[in-house]
């Protein structure tokens, strides 16, 4: 499918473009890295028990997988998607005041439900900006993008300093100013007019092309996929609470957190070289065994006397468990499905990521009231269901790569 010729405005390089980018990134993660390890304990804080915590979690999940296709689709159509980018931080960091308000159930869950409407296209429209930039100029994408690892991990290691001193009562004043720094940032958005390829989770692109990706392999793969990502939720929703729990520090959750994400991000840098030759199949059978040995480790360090250093170490399996994963999932679709289906293609693993994610959240409530620390074997089950999934994905598997 070819590309639309670009008008003549369109031809013209915005000043700084690469700089403007690195700005958004940087500034988009920032209430990212605050919000997923810190919130559940702000929740907590607020007295809210563990069923409750994970309705709070689990349903904005839920939510979200059916906006976000349409307002990324809403931002493709638009005259510039700069604008819509910054319209949807203003109501976020706006909606996001609503923390400060007296924080009953109710109050919390709906503010949490608005939020999510508007909080999470801001990354794929700001993707779509950059890759916008990188066919249209040649821009470096990762050079642009890493600015927004970089500022994820800072907030998670910063974010653990400051909860130190202050207590978790400070996330959502942390959130708030981080919002308020990445609409400042939006308002210096490169303008480039529409794209001239939707979005990858353009609900157009998944109404048109997605009957043609009803094929075993990618169904089975992509179930596969969203099952072993879903059988973290127990980990996101609840470690945090488990580690302050048993007198781990605020500074150093923090620090277990920011190690994850470097874990991930050094198999980013180096997956080509170690698996280069190894099949997406082999790949993701890898990041599901890491799931799995990170379910079973997690409930016995601390009993075993291995203390922070153990979790730690558990932490690193984050590049197998995690970064695997999605390299395994690019990988397979850049494989069987041609391009001009592969918009569709994100936007349908999208919804099972996130769709199984919200149902094994909203399970791990209960676990984690019942068993604490022990609920992670109950994730055990579900990432040797995926494991399943991917071997039945193998027996389907197309012969030869996709051409074009």
């Amino acid at each position: 499918m070819s590309l639309p010729p670009l008008s003549p405005e369109q031809l013209v390089k915005p000043r700084h473009f690469e700089l403007r980018m690195t700005l958004i990134f940087f500034t988009l993660f920032v209430s990212l890295g605050t919000h997923l390890p810190y919130f559940p304990l702000w929740l907590q804080a607020e007295g809210f028990h563990a069923e409750q915590i994970a309705v709070i979690l689990a349903a904005p999940m839920f939510l979200r997988v059916l906006t976000t296709p349409l307002l990324t689709a809403l931002a493709d159509r638009a005259k510039d998607r700069a604008n819509v980018y910054v319209v949807l931080v203003a109501a976020t960091m706006v909606i996001s005041a609503g923390y400060f308000l007296n924080p009953t159930y109710a109050m919390v869950l709906a503010v949490s439900l608005a939020l999510t409407i508007v909080w999470t296209p801001h990354s794929p429209i700001a993707d779509s900006l950059a890759l916008s930039g990188v066919r249209r100029f040649g821009s470096n994408y990762t050079a642009m993008r890493k600015w927004g690892s970089i500022s994820y991990l800072c907030a998670n290691i910063a974010g653990g300093f400051i909860l130190a001193w202050t207590g978790p009562k400070a996330v959502p004043a942390i959130i708030f100013v981080a919002l308020a720094a990445a609409l400042l940032a939006g308002l210096l958005a490169p303008r480039l007019g529409r794209p001239r390829r939707a979005s990858p989770l353009s609900a157009t692109d998944i109404q048109h092309s997605a009957p043609k990706l009803l094929n075993a392999y990618f169904l089975y793969f992509t179930f596969g996929v969203g099952i072993i990502t879903a059988s973290h939720a127990f980990l996101y929703g609840f470690v945090s609470i488990y580690w302050k729990s048993i007198g781990i520090s605020d500074s150093v959750v923090g620090l277990l957190w920011a190690w994850g994400v470097v874990a991930e991000v050094c198999m980013f840098l180096f997956f080509n070289r170690i698996f280069a030759s190894v099949s997406v199949v082999q790949v993701m059978v890898i990041a599901g065994i890491g799931s799995i040995v990170r379910w079973i480790a997690f409930p016995l360090i601390w009993p075993l006397g291995l203390g922070v250093a153990g979790f730690f170490g558990v932490q690193t399996l984050h590049s197998v468990s995690v970064a695997m994963v999605l390299i395994g999932l690019q990988k397979m679709i850049g494989e069987t499905v041609s391009e001009e289906r592969t918009g569709a293609a994100q936007g349908i693993a999208y919804f099972f990521n996130g769709f199984f994610m919200a149902v094994v959240t909203l399970a791990s409530g209960p676990l984690y009231d019942r068993l604490g620390v022990d609920g992670f074997l109950a994730m055990i089950p579900i990432a040797i269901i995926g494991l399943v999934l991917i071997g039945l994905a193998a027996r389907s598997a197309p012969k030869r790569p996709v051409r074009g």
